[in-house]
């Protein structure tokens, strides 16, 4: 990349391809969809639910109201998605900033796989069976998988983006086959583990939602504080150190807020895929390759994505449902073939 060229992504990154007054009608008009896909995540499904009962139920006086229950468990299952709908966009964007990698999602540091070994040990050796057991075992798969590609990554010198990429792919894989190798010695916990598998909001309770809360804040919050530090980033790190960063230390800060982000959504919905990869593309080929604009896009526009899938998901296969995990790549990749056809992701 010539100087001239580096100097005028500097800008663009610098100024954002988007103004404030355009990205405030955005973020407007994302909040407007968010709030209209709410609504009809707690109101369809395989039985509609009139939008007065569930007010009603909303409210406390749903006493009388036949499916009060259904209501209550839509709101939970709204409120996990939105939850790690908006995790999982904002992990993704941050993650393809950390390597600057188009093709990078949260999957990469290793999280699903160290989530899903975790979980599968803590099926088959220790007989945990609840959702709220596995959130625990999920988090601390994910937090040691990303400490494990971290340490790989650093063995060589320097953690490059590159080497976090392979370090990454390498230990996913790994840990992947390690727990294909524990379920196909046990029906059991296989039978336990691909309900959890396959990703879904749907089952969780607010006291899940609750526990795994704090993690969702302390992520989100890291990433917020680093989004600066993802803009240097992306110039290279000669660029960055030269603008003052600490690239060690502003790599680092962003990775954790990655793998908590991705770890206390895979503890709480299992591993869904393509939903991290997708909208941080298409947020960033609307304002623009500045991360203090993707992120804000990306914490409305991730959970509309989780919540249309979910809905569409119930929806098509009345009485039974499309697991949400399921529904997101379905959804995903057509946005991704245009995307890719369209030559967006060379502006990264």
């Amino acid at each position: 990349m010539s100087a001239t060229q580096t100097a005028g992504r500097e800008g663009r990154v610098a100024s954002g391809d988007a103004t404030l007054p355009g990205l405030a009608a955005l973020l407007l008009a994302l909040l407007v969809v968010l709030v209209l896909a709410v609504v009809a995540s707690i109101v369809l499904g395989s039985k509609a639910i009139p939008l007065g009962d569930v007010v009603q139920v909303l409210t406390g006086h749903g006493d009388g109201v036949a499916g009060s229950g259904i209501v209550e468990a839509r709101v939970a299952r709204t409120v996990v998605g939105v939850l790690v709908g908006a995790a999982l966009a904002v992990a993704g964007a941050a993650m393809q900033g950390l390597t600057r990698n188009p093709l990078a999602d949260p999957g990469l540091l290793g999280v699903n796989a160290g989530a899903g070994l975790a979980v599968v040990l803590a099926i088959s050796v220790f007989g945990v069976g609840s959702l709220s057991g596995y959130v625990w075992w999920a988090m601390a798969g994910a937090g040691l998988a990303a400490v494990l590609v971290h340490a790989l990554a650093g063995l060589a010198g320097r953690g490059s983006p590159l080497r976090l990429t392979l370090a990454g792919a390498a230990v996913a894989a790994g840990l992947a086959s390690w727990s294909s190798g524990v379920l196909v010695s046990s029906k059991q916990s296989f039978d336990s583990f691909r309900f959890w598998q396959v990703g879904t909001i749907g089952g969780r309770g607010l006291d899940l939602v609750v526990t795994v809360l704090p993690f969702f804040a302390v992520g989100l919050v890291v990433v917020l504080l680093a989004v600066r530090r993802l803009n240097a980033l992306a110039l290279g790190d000669d660029l960055a150190r030269g603008l003052g960063e600490n690239v060690l230390v502003a790599r680092a800060t962003v990775a954790v807020g990655v793998a908590v982000l991705c770890g206390a959504s895979t503890a709480l919905a299992g591993p869904i895929g393509f939903l991290g990869l997708v909208v941080p593309h298409v947020a960033r080929s609307v304002v623009g390759p500045d991360h203090r604009r993707i992120i804000p896009v990306c914490l409305a526009a991730g959970p509309i994505l989780l919540l249309a899938a979910d809905t569409v998901g119930r929806l098509v296969a009345q009485p039974s449902e499309v697991q949400a995990g399921i529904m997101t790549a379905v959804i995903g990749v057509p946005f991704f073939i245009v995307l890719v056809r369209r030559g967006r992701m060379a502006s990264l």
